[in-house]
């Protein structure tokens, strides 16, 4: 069976490492992120500065991710997340939406063949109910004839929000216990976030946001509580392989604490001089400063 005929047949594992990805690797000193997530910003910007229509952006922008998946494929992250199409983004002109709309069909059913020849896996995330028919069809058959493949899994966040995936996960816990399934005093961190959208991938440790914005724009509310952060002046059109390697260099670099010391941080083993700090402290009057 062929690649393009779909099936479990047709599964292909990830791409063995170019000499050029794995020197890539080395010089970042093996510091690289298993999951990179990134805003795709700035398509209608783009074309707007060139004074073309705002939809030959997003055309332009679907090239970038098409490069972008391959690359990250190449170098071996483990799970990629785009931002295709929020909650939000349904306000937009509805000739704009269309256009969306329809390059993620053709998207879908163009790069078939990219998905296949590098081993990875599509899924979906978000109100994908929210989609036209056609579109939701040919998801469906993409990941169809990708749910084999043991690679990158690429996840397109689809009428998404991050808000709406909290609130649809409280709204099915709530469902179980009112069927007798869970109780309320099991809520924690990890029960919540077994009714994610997608529980079973690992929290981002990079998110990229493309344009300049600097804001999470509703996007993996929950899953980015610790993920490092990058914004480029570039637009999504833009964005290409020597803008993603900075991106992981720009990681690389960084020291990730989650909220601890680093292990090589100069602090005494114990409590000595501890009350001379504690005595040297300003004292504040009851009047206030």
């Amino acid at each position: 069976m062929s690649p393009s005929s779909g099936g479990q047949a047709g599964a292909t594992g990830p791409p063995a490492p170019t000499p050029e990805a794995l020197a890539f690797r080395e010089s970042l000193g093996g510091v690289f992120p298993d999951h990179v997530a990134i805003i795709m910003d700035g398509n209608g910007r783009w074309a707007q500065e060139r004074g073309w229509v705002r939809v030959r952006g997003h055309k332009e922008g679907t090239e970038s991710v098409r490069e972008i998946t391959t690359i990250a494929a190449e170098l071996g992250c483990k799970s990629l997340t785009l931002y295709a199409f929020s909650r939000e983004n349904w306000k937009r002109p509805d000739f704009e939406v269309s256009t969306l709309m329809r390059l993620l069909r053709l998207y879908l059913r163009r790069e078939l063949r990219t998905l296949m020849d590098n081993g990875i896996r599509l899924v979906a995330i978000g109100r994908l109910s929210d989609l036209p028919e056609y579109a939701q069809r040919a998801l469906r058959e993409t990941m169809e004839k990708t749910a084999g493949n043991t690679g990158m899994v690429l996840r397109l966040a689809l009428s998404y929000g991050g808000r709406t995936e909290v609130a649809d996960a409280l709204r099915a816990f709530s469902e179980e216990v009112a069927a007798g399934r869970r109780r309320p005093d099991e809520v924690n961190e990890e029960t919540l976030r077994d009714y994610l959208y997608d529980p079973g991938t690992a929290d981002p440790d990079l998110i990229i946001r493309t344009a300049g914005e600097m804001r999470l724009s509703n996007f993996l509310l929950w899953q980015a509580s610790y993920a490092e952060f990058y914004v480029t002046e570039d637009c999504w059109p833009d964005f290409r392989r020597p803008q993603f390697e900075a991106a992981l260099r720009a990681f690389a670099a960084r020291k990730r604490k989650f909220g601890a010391l680093p292990a090589d941080a100069d602090e005494p083993a114990g409590l000595e001089g501890l009350d001379d700090v504690l005595e040297g402290a300003p004292e504040h009057s009851e009047g206030g400063s």
